[in-house]
């Protein structure tokens, strides 16, 4: 732990009785992989691991190939593969090793996760013992850099409608892959552009005239030389917005014909004279399967925008703890930017946050690791495990954004120097929130299942019991229409508004409120999506259509929820009194923020009175105040060294420099050297000393100022 007498601005006695445990903090921010995650820290120390920012297009690609070969080296990237071909069947290690990657270069990142994560990954998880043999070891070793076939330009995240087709002949025992029109096109793939030698491509599976829905093909695309297959042709998306150390392309096929056998029959397969099987007789279920087998990509996402928004949070905050600007008036220093209110405002929340994600993803990750490890491997462990990803990925990666560009802006010009990895990586990141599923086509998903789910509480049910829910569903309107009857009693005579809100919107408060949201929120959209039965398909469309932004915010606030009740977990599993005060402190940021970016909708249900909602904002405020002494700890907390940050505004250099400016203005003042400001110059006679003459012409010519 750091002197907590160098952090802390004016007046915060009240925050430093009270310190955290760094190193405790580091190893629970590290979650339950913490040393494969110490492993892959300490491996990208190395150079050869850094993005190199001078490289045009073509040759930050070429570089990141090389360093692909650099985790094959060090076996960085295989930990999730069977132990049979070198693997250790370890799937929540190989994520939280893979999402340490984002620090090096977050292309390095994603490529690594095209190859391993999504081609590699379909293989392993969509074929059987004999594409195993035939393919795996050469994707592990990088002989066969692959591209992941599934978008199309037609159909981005609605996979079930791709229109490339794969036709069974029976008389060559062969699938004939083909994209009927230019909208089918595969579209986006890493690895396609240059470097990708086979493919492994989602296609409507047809035989004997039957459409079985999407499947998965390992379609051979380039030559030994490079050089496109016949039949396989394709282009390069060029230049993007970010990641372009990573080949992106296009590919088309023309009746391209593969062996039976390269069909990925896992959950569905042909027979040679084409007649079609599969374990799984539902073709809805059996989709969903499939391409619950790839969640891995929505997890990694996750972790790694929660990390990337950690380590734009330690460059900022650390600037900010040096950084200083204006002062208070003549004769006072100026004053360093993080003590003012507003940037604390612009931070800390977006620390707690922050804190909110990666206590989500290690639960998150748990959840992974014990569905792909077989030991929680039922459907419903498999759907749950679906609604996380589909909920937690979208608020991780729309936080990151929003952090990067926060911490941009607090970092002022220094920030938007690129050698100071802000611009850089939110221009990175920015595809995040569409890779793996638009944030909002996720979101909807999970507002399905919520719906679901409430819909299950009634089947069954009779007439007498529906209407005493809705008998329930008034009578609670109706009691949080005073503005939180219960706490208001509770709190009601302990003096200021202000005072009342922090005793009362205390742990069991937070949560109701924000539970109570989701289930109100999912309750009135259930509501109004009960007639949709007796509709026609095209009316209960346009009825659905009507409700889907509410939905969609339901959804937005369970996976709030989730967050806050993993960061809740974390704070009270904590030992140390001081470290586990901060963080509660930190956690109640979170979420009275929430709360207070939902005030609207607390208002107009009943949920708060207007004097308590009010009262809300100063609180946060008098919590950023509170942990403004530990805002340097808590981003220590990371655990980022110097290598992972790379950004001269984070390495200590704006403290030098600040302390060399106030050395010179400290000298100046005491030799009598200083110029004297204008508006007090005539108090030093018509004519002064020599030097005060000197002081005040030389202050005139250069516009100088004390």
């Amino acid at each position: 732990m750091t002197d907590i007498t160098n952090r802390a601005g004016a007046g915060q006695a009240e925050a430093s009785t009270a310190r955290i445990d760094v190193a405790d903090v580091t190893n629970r921010l590290l979650g339950t992989w913490a040393d494969v995650r110490r492993e892959a820290r300490e491996m990208v120390k190395d150079p050869a691991f850094w993005r190199d920012d001078e490289l045009a297009r073509d040759a930050h690609r070429e570089r990141v190939l090389e360093q692909l070969r650099l985790l094959v080296e060090k076996k960085a990237v295989h930990r999730a593969f069977p132990k049979a071909y070198g693997g250790q069947e370890n799937n929540g290690a190989n994520i939280a090793g893979f999402v340490e990657l984002v620090s090096a270069d977050p292309s390095l990142q994603i490529k690594a996760g095209v190859q391993w994560g999504l081609f590699g990954s379909a293989v392993q998880q969509l074929g059987t013992k004999e594409h195993h043999d035939k393919w795996l070891p050469g994707i592990m070793s990088l002989e066969i850099p692959g591209a992941f076939a599934m978008t199309e330009t037609g159909h981005g995240s609605d996979v079930a409608s791709a229109a490339t087709t794969a036709t069974y002949d029976p008389e060559a025992e062969e699938f004939v892959i083909h994209t009927p029109f230019r909208a089918a096109w595969k579209e986006y793939l890493g690895n396609a552009a240059v470097h990708g030698i086979a493919a492994t491509v989602f296609a409507q599976l047809i035989t004997n005239g039957v459409n079985h829905g999407v499947h998965c093909f390992y379609v051979p695309i380039r030559d030994a030389d490079g050089a496109f297959l016949p039949g396989v042709g394709g282009e390069d998306d060029g230049q993007k917005g970010g990641l372009n150390g990573i080949d992106n392309g296009r590919l088309h096929f023309t009746n391209v014909r593969i062996p039976r056998t390269n069909l990925l029959n896992k959950y569905g397969d042909v027979a040679p004279d084409g007649t079609y099987s599969s374990p799984i007789k539902s073709a809805g279920r059996r989709f969903f399967t499939m391409l619950g087998t790839l969640v891995q990509g929505r997890v990694s996402l996750d972790g790694s925008a929660a990390w990337a928004s950690a380590l734009a949070l330690k460059i900022a905050i650390t600037y900010g703890n040096e950084r200083r600007q204006f002062n208070a008036g003549e004769g006072t220093e100026e004053t360093v930017i993080l003590d003012y209110a507003r940037h604390q405002r612009r931070l800390l929340p977006r620390l707690a946050t922050t804190y909110a994600s990666i206590f989500a993803h290690d639960e998150f990750l748990v959840k992974f690791d014990a569905v792909f490890s077989g030991a929680a491997d039922t459907d419903e462990d498999r759907e749950d495990l679906e609604t996380l990803a589909a909920a937690l990925k979208p608020l991780s990666t729309w936080h990151a954004l929003d952090t990067l560009q926060e911490a941009r802006e607090a970092c002022g010009g220094a920030g938007f120097m690129f050698e100071n990895r802000l611009v850089g990586l939110r221009a990175d990141l920015d595809i995040y929130a569409t890779f793996e599923g638009d944030n909002n086509v996720l979101l909807q998903l999970v507002g399905k299942r919520l719906l679901s789910d409430f819909a299950k509480q009634f089947k069954g049910a009779d007439a007498a019991a529906l209407a005493r829910f809705a008998v329930g569903q008034t009578a609670g309107k109706v009691f949080h229409g005073a503005g939180l009857r219960q706490l208001g009693q509770t709190v009601g005579d302990l003096g200021s508004t202000a005072r009342a809100v922090e005793r009362g919107l205390r742990e069991d408060q937070q949560h109701a409120l924000l539970a109570d949201r989701v289930s109100q929120m999912v309750s009135d959209v259930a509501t109004r999506l009960r007639p949709a039965s007796k509709l026609s398909k095209t009316e209960a469309a346009a009825l659905f259509n009507e409700n889907q932004s509410e939905l969609i915010e339901a959804a937005r606030a369970h996976g709030e929820l989730l967050q806050w009740e993993a960061f809740t977990d974390a704070v009270n599993a904590i030992d140390d009194e001081g470290t586990r005060t901060v963080l509660t402190w930190l956690r109640d940021l979170f979420g009275l923020g929430l709360i207070e970016k939902h005030l609207a909708w607390y208002l107009i249900n009943g949920r708060l009175s207007a004097q308590r909602a009010g009262a809300v904002t100063a609180y946060i405020d008098r919590l950023c105040r509170r942990l403004r002494p530990h805002a340097l700890d808590l981003v220590d907390a990371f655990g980022y060294a110097p290598e992972h940050l790379r950004a001269p505004i984070a390495s200590g250099a704006e403290r030098a420099r600040q302390d060399e400016a106030r050395a010179y203005y400290a000298q100046q003042r005491a030799s009598g050297t200083a110029p004297i400001l204008e508006k007090h110059a005539g108090t030093h006679g018509h004519a002064g000393t020599h030097a005060g003459k000197h002081a005040s012409t030389h202050a005139e010519k250069h516009g100088l100022q004390g």
